[in-house]
């Protein structure tokens, strides 16, 4: 079997038409309308706002992650789910976790479905659950404590 080379990296305004196709290919934390997520907000969260990364395959886009420093909220984290299961999703969330801990100690927050992959995969990798939020979500919260105890 060949293992694939997965290139991690920043991601770009070049990078958005590709990361839209990830986000709408999702099985779980679908959008209700695909239009409310414009390329012009994920310019703003990944130029402005915050940062994100990106994960190809043989040139392909097959997950991203988003961090918005202004809400202090982890805006998206995505993967397109044929590439589950190979350590994908914790790179990007690692990348990303770290970058914000470096810019502040504010805590960090984001909701999610429940009883989805998504919400295993956060109770896993040692965020908290301190409510809801939105329309019946489950809102996790990473505080810089737990990250740094994380990263020992």
């Amino acid at each position: 079997m060949i293992k694939e080379k997965m290139i991690f990296r920043d991601a770009k305004a070049a990078d958005i038409e590709q990361i839209q196709i990830v986000r709408n290919s999702v099985t779980e934390n679908t959008l209700s309308n695909p239009d409310l997520i414009t390329d012009a907000d994920c310019l703003e969260f990944i130029s402005q706002r915050g940062k994100g990364w990106v994960c190809e395959i043989e040139n392909q886009l097959v997950g991203f992650s988003i961090v918005d420093l202004k809400e202090q909220n982890v805006w998206a984290l995505f993967l397109k789910p044929q590439f589950e299961q190979r350590g994908i999703g914790r790179k990007l969330q690692k990348l990303m976790l770290d970058w914000y801990f470096k810019q502040t100690t504010a805590n960090l927050w984001l909701g999610t479905a429940p009883n989805t992959r998504a919400e295993k995969f956060y109770r896993q990798s040692g965020w908290t659950v301190i409510g809801t939020h939105g329309k019946g979500e489950i809102k996790f919260e990473m505080t810089y404590e737990t990250w740094q105890q994380l990263n020992k």
